[in-house]
């Protein structure tokens, strides 16, 4: 199978897709790299370059490089579908807007520069209830803290540290103690980035357009509704809400 990969770059020449073979780790499943993000050898260049899979294909004619190294996947066939359009609508390289599609501070082809994706360890039980309950009956577990433990992961599933030395009134000595003993296990689970998590955000009313802004409003939705995709220049001072 072959890879169709957009190479990361501004310059015309290379606007178009270069075939790469999949590597063979990837055999079976190889549609789970469209939208990914790939390091691939170009050219004459020493170092690896970036491009995205946009896809798929069976076979190609010409005598291809293999992708180097897969990266992390953040695009899918819709945005690279809206991608394709806007580069034909506005004259720019498919690149410049697969980029407009990646989440804030992971466009950059640094790796080191870019977002790493939030990870929280977790709590999770790692024998069944009926198990931990037969062992605490029978007076193998005779720790208060390491029952109290135990059942708090039962009724409330994985849990933080934190929030077992809160709400269970245990400690993480007690938690590395059942881990050690098989209860449980600590995991990793990645999570997604709130960017207005900590931000009081205020209602507002909205503002009244004034006749001219509404005339100019109302051009632009009618061209719209109609799909005539017109274009319009507004005039008006950068940043004031009345113009």
């Amino acid at each position: 199978m072959i890879a169709e990969v957009i190479i990361q770059s501004n310059v015309k020449n290379l606007n178009r897709i270069f075939d790469y073979k999949i590597p063979a780790e990837f055999e079976g499943r190889e549609f789970e790299l469209i939208g990914a993000r790939v390091l691939i050898p170009f050219g004459r260049m020493k170092s690896l370059e970036e491009g995205f899979v946009v896809n798929i294909k069976k076979s190609t004619e010409f005598d291809v490089k293999e992708i180097a190294k897969v990266e992390e996947k953040y695009l899918d066939e819709n945005r690279i579908g809206l991608a394709n359009w806007m580069s034909k609508r506005c004259f720019c390289n498919i690149s410049d807007c697969l980029k407009l599609m990646l989440p804030p501070g992971t466009a950059t082809k640094s790796a080191s520069n870019r977002v790493k994706e939030k990870s929280i360890n977790f709590v999770t039980l790692k024998k069944d209830e009926d198990e931990i309950e037969f062992d605490i009956e029978t007076g193998k577990l005779k720790s208060d803290k390491q029952i109290r433990t135990l059942r708090f992961l039962i009724e409330n599933g994985d849990a933080l540290v934190s929030d077992i030395e809160m709400f269970a009134d245990s400690s993480r000595a007690v938690v590395n103690t059942l881990c050690k003993n098989g209860y449980t296990e600590i995991i990793e689970k990645k999570v997604e980035r709130d960017p207005f998590e900590f931000k009081d955000i205020q209602r507002t009313e909205k503002l009244k357009l004034t006749d001219e802004q509404q005339s100019a409003y109302d051009a632009i939705c009618d061209s719209m509704d109609d799909m005539l995709f017109s274009e319009f220049l507004i005039y008006g001072v950068t940043g004031s809400r009345q113009n």
